[in-house]
């Protein structure tokens, strides 16, 4: 396992996150605990997860209590658990709040990244940027990320933590796949220029770069689209693209797509994946085991754009 830094830290984390936000839902406790071992077997250290993911803040927590803290690096999000008899947002009031909430839930003294989840259009991006940066002073959070902004937002945030001396944002966690990029491109870009990491989520599109859906026969039973009328034929040939590069490298597609994205050239892009069973885990984290040539991950990133 080859670690990367953390964007613009000097924190090392596997090229791959795994994501929990399954838990609770698809993935029971037990199985939870047998996905987060393989994460320990294979050298997988960072880890994702968010007060709104159900109990996975308190099953990594107990799985957590069994391992050595120091090997691991753990990512929550504020703005969504009502800790606060307030409202939700991210105000210095529930952002306190939250923060204790997640530390007891995940039996631990700090959190290595804490994520805004969302932007609060009603709270002053100083007041939350100034509590977040107390947390980081009182040793409780070590780096800040934000989740599901603007690339205007985000660089508005970053502009008032240098204005202001203030933390900043190092890692971001945008939606971002193969065929999912118009709607991030902005966003993207203002992270290449500030060195942010991208950890994006979704990276197989929903399960569309899995292989999972057909043009004839539509949708598989349970899958998160109805039917393939949700895809546009830019997606078919992204996905085209990515199932040719599967069969000459002898990979499943999702091992490809996940390899394109840890690939990037213009930001260190670090994928959340996720699983329902340990075979799906290791599927996924086979990713890491595989190699692209400059023209094939030239022909997925083409296809995007023809």
């Amino acid at each position: 396992m080859e670690y990367v830094n953390l964007g613009p830290t000097g924190t090392k984390v596997s090229p791959l996150c795994f994501g929990t936000w399954r838990f609770g839902g698809e993935v029971d406790r037990e199985t939870a605990h047998d996905l987060l071992d393989r994460c320990a077997e294979h050298g997988i250290n960072f880890i994702d997860t968010a007060n709104v993911y159900g109990p996975s803040e308190a099953w990594i927590g107990e799985w957590l209590a069994e391992q050595d803290r120091e090997d691991y690096v753990i990512a929550s999000k504020v703005l969504g658990a009502r800790e606060s008899r307030f409202d939700r947002n991210l105000s210095r009031k529930n952002v306190r709040a939250e923060i204790e909430g997640t530390l007891d839930r995940l039996g631990t003294d700090y959190i290595d990244l804490y994520y805004i989840h969302a932007w609060d259009d009603e709270t002053p991006i100083e007041e939350t940027l100034s509590t977040m940066t107390d947390l980081v002073r009182e040793g409780k959070v070590h780096y800040l990320g934000a989740s599901n902004t603007a690339g205007w937002q985000l660089l508005k945030a970053l502009w008032t933590s240098d204005r202001e001396g203030l933390e900043r944002f190092a890692v971001t966690q945008p939606r971002f796949s193969a065929n999912y990029r118009e709607p991030v491109a902005e966003h993207l870009e203002a992270c290449a220029d500030q060195d942010l990491a991208v950890c994006p989520f979704s990276p197989l599109g929903g399960g569309f770069l899995t292989g999972k859906y057909d043009r004839d026969d539509g949708a598989p039973e349970g899958a998160r689209y109805d039917d393939t009328s949700e895809f546009s034929e830019r997606d078919w040939r992204v996905y085209d693209a990515v199932e040719a590069v599967a069969e000459e490298t002898d990979a499943t597609p999702a091992q490809v797509a996940l390899r394109w994205l840890v690939d990037q050239r213009e930001f260190t892009c670090i994928p959340i994946f996720g699983a329902r069973t340990v075979e799906q885990f290791e599927e996924n984290v086979g990713a890491v085991d595989v190699s692209l040539s400059a023209d094939q991950y030239d022909r997925i990133d083409a296809a995007h754009g023809e």
